[in-house]
């Protein structure tokens, strides 16, 4: 059989090219050795979502009265939490299925290697192997925890993201080695269902790629929940101690031994280039990553490649948008496709992080603003005086704000409160339209919303706060 693209990978990157290359007119194919949807949709991004609303759930419950309720011995029913989240991520798998029929796409169940130029090599769950040919191979294979060389991922003493997300029971206590969006998300889950979490973090603080102030104020809130944070420091080895396990924890101040039920190594992922046919056709990678130009292609014509397996962030909107570019740029250049694409800007991608509570981010931090040379205004609005937040029953956290003060140009926008992944796409769309804080300003926001606080929070950088 033989097809204008072949993509190998169904996750948000992989699905995305497929459906949009057959919108395009190309005839396409997909391959996927799992689950479509991969990694994002069946074993991160949507059945984390799941459990973690159900961890808010049972918060709520907790503080009932401070809404005029009450409620007596709620209860954790953690095989069911999990059959939920499952539940959810199943359902989303089998729209994928129906888009993929709907748009007239083969799927193809198997392992995929690039066999030879313009061949892909397919091999089922018997072991059978077909060749299937394709003008244009897009590789989309995602990635996997990162392995410490001192923290292998066992599935029991030691476990990655996917394990925590099945486990079989709740832990007693956990140690979550790394306090990036999965590190901090699992942390928030597992504590607010009563397990004694310690997060283990290398750099000196928690969310090290986020704005210093968003650190602070996680950390804070961690900390009152009852959360042990431990920055500048490494988890140096682990052992099996009877149920449980015991960890080796190199700090500042020495070393100590940790002890809990489980330990999560949520220190980072490592792409998927490893057995897919790179090195028979002699594409580029550099540590651990798929060269490619501003369209996705590699070295080789006619092979591309997109999302957590090339340089970039990797984030499932980000490798959606990348799979986009790609497959647009290939029908433009097959004249399927008017115009070519609009390259990416990275520098304007939002980052989320559903933790509780969330944090939202995108552009410039405080730090990263200075160090590039910028003046800046700084605008810093806290939700204790929303009051939609006050109204919600989530007064935590901050909009803060950074502009340059000669041209009035948005240069970042960082957020930690309740739903602020919601509204940080207002600072993405503003910053593509080059808006300045004037237009923003003079745009009506609605009241009461969570979202104001953008707008107020802008006003305090120029001295025009009206609510605080």
């Amino acid at each position: 059989m033989a097809y204008d693209v072949i993509v190998i990978g169904s996750g948000p990157g992989g699905y995305v090219a497929a459906i949009r290359a057959s919108q395009l007119g190309l005839k396409t194919a997909i391959v996927e050795r799992e689950n479509l949807g991969g990694i994002c949709l069946n074993w991160g991004c949507i059945p984390t979502k799941a459990l973690l609303k159900s961890a808010q759930v049972f918060e709520y419950i907790q503080h009932s009265k401070d809404y005029g309720f009450t409620v007596n011995d709620a209860q954790v029913d953690f095989d069911a939490i999990i059959k939920r989240s499952r539940g959810v991520a199943d359902k989303m798998s089998r729209g994928v299925q129906f888009l993929m029929k709907k748009n007239k796409i083969d799927v193809l169940m198997g392992n995929g290697k690039v066999k030879a130029k313009g061949q892909v090599e397919v091999t089922d769950k018997d072991g059978k192997a077909t060749t299937y040919d394709a003008k244009h191979i897009i590789l989309a294979t995602g990635a996997r925890s990162r392995e410490l060389p001192n923290l292998k991922i066992d599935g029991k003493g030691v476990i990655g993201y996917r394990e925590a997300l099945v486990l079989p029971k709740q832990p007693k206590s956990m140690i979550v080695v790394g306090s990036g969006a999965i590190g901090v998300e699992f942390a928030y889950f597992y504590n607010s269902l009563g397990t004694k979490v310690t997060i283990v973090e290398f750099m000196p603080r928690i969310v090290p790629v986020e704005d210093e102030d968003i650190s602070k104020e996680l950390e804070k809130i961690y900390k009152k929940k009852g959360i042990e944070i431990m920055t500048n420091s490494s988890v140096e080895a682990v052992e099996k101690s009877g149920d449980g396990v015991k960890a080796k924890v190199k700090t500042a101040n020495g070393e100590i031994t940790l002890e809990a039920d489980v330990v999560l190594s949520a220190v980072g992922i490592a792409a998927n280039i490893e057995n897919i046919g790179l090195e028979t056709l002699g594409v580029k990678t550099d540590k651990g990553k798929v060269l490619v130009d501003k369209f996705y292609q590699t070295n080789v014509n006619g092979i591309y490649a997109i999302g957590d397996m090339v340089p970039g962030q990797a984030l499932a909107h980000v490798a959606s948008k990348e799979a986009i570019v790609c497959v647009e740029n290939i029908a433009y250049n097959e004249k399927k496709f008017a115009h070519q694409p609009e390259a990416i800007d990275y520098m304007n991608i939002p980052g989320c992080t559903y933790c509780a509570p969330e944090i939202a981010s995108v552009g410039y931090t405080e730090k990263a603003a200075k160090e590039a040379g910028y003046e800046i205004k700084v605008g810093k609005f806290p939700f204790s005086a929303s009051g939609k937040a006050s109204a919600a029953g989530a007064p935590e956290g901050f909009v803060k704000v950074i502009f340059d003060a000669k041209y009035g140009e948005w240069l970042g926008t960082h957020m930690i409160g309740a739903n602020v992944t919601e509204i940080i796409a207002e600072t993405v769309v503003a910053r593509k339209l080059e808006t300045t804080y004037h237009e923003v300003l003079n745009s009506i926001h609605p009241h009461p919303t969570m979202s104001e606080s953008v707008k107020d929070a802008i006003e305090v950088a120029y001295g025009e706060a009206i609510h605080l």
